[in-house]
């Protein structure tokens, strides 16, 4: 059901410069245009840019699927972000991430980490969500691991996904078709 915050996006009288982004985010990685990518062409120009920024933050950071997906886990569940979630838990399942894991983060827990890196990203990012800070320990972990580099990327990462799930939750965002809320 849509609400009606979420902006209706009618594809076939796209402007020019809605269609170009349109046919840069459906012709890319994507390749499709869902969700909050269609909200932010109500403003082409951040359009362009976040989808850009979000192009990176998906598939070209230093960290591989099954770490990124998990910090977008960690990030859709804390904006308890029901679109996000639907689509990122079957990328992180498919990435590697447990079963376990994945509904451990969706219930609010913390999870129970067999690999040092997971529980290194998890606590990187549950901390700078929850406290607004990160301890040394936590930076130092995925600095370590990452370099100073992949600390700045999951920085990023985590703040893209943020604000893609400010968007869903301001704009209603609704889940796809067939998905119930994850929070509720």
């Amino acid at each position: 059901m849509t609400s009606h915050r979420t902006p209706h996006l009618d594809e076939t009288s796209l402007t020019p410069e809605q269609q170009r982004i349109y046919d840069a985010i459906s012709g890319g990685p994507r390749g499709k245009v869902e969700g909050p990518l269609r909200v932010w062409l109500q403003s082409p120009a951040l359009a362009d840019r976040a989808q850009a920024l979000g192009a990176f933050c998906r598939y070209d950071t230093l960290l591989e699927p099954r770490l990124s997906e998990l910090a977008i886990l960690v990030t859709g569940a804390f904006w308890k972000s029901g679109f996000e979630w639907a689509v990122h838990a079957p990328i992180a399942l498919e990435a590697g991430l447990s079963e376990r894991i994945v509904e451990a983060i969706r219930r609010g827990d913390e999870p129970e980490f067999e690999r040092d890196d997971e529980a290194e990203i998890y606590a990187f990012a549950r901390q700078l969500h929850e406290t607004k800070q990160v301890d040394d320990a936590a930076y130092d972990a995925v600095a370590k691991r990452f370099g100073t580099r992949g600390a700045v990327e999951l920085v990023g990462l985590l703040g893209y996904y943020t604000f893609i799930s400010m968007t869903i939750n301001t704009f209603d965002v609704p889940l796809p078709e067939g998905q119930e809320d994850p929070f509720v």
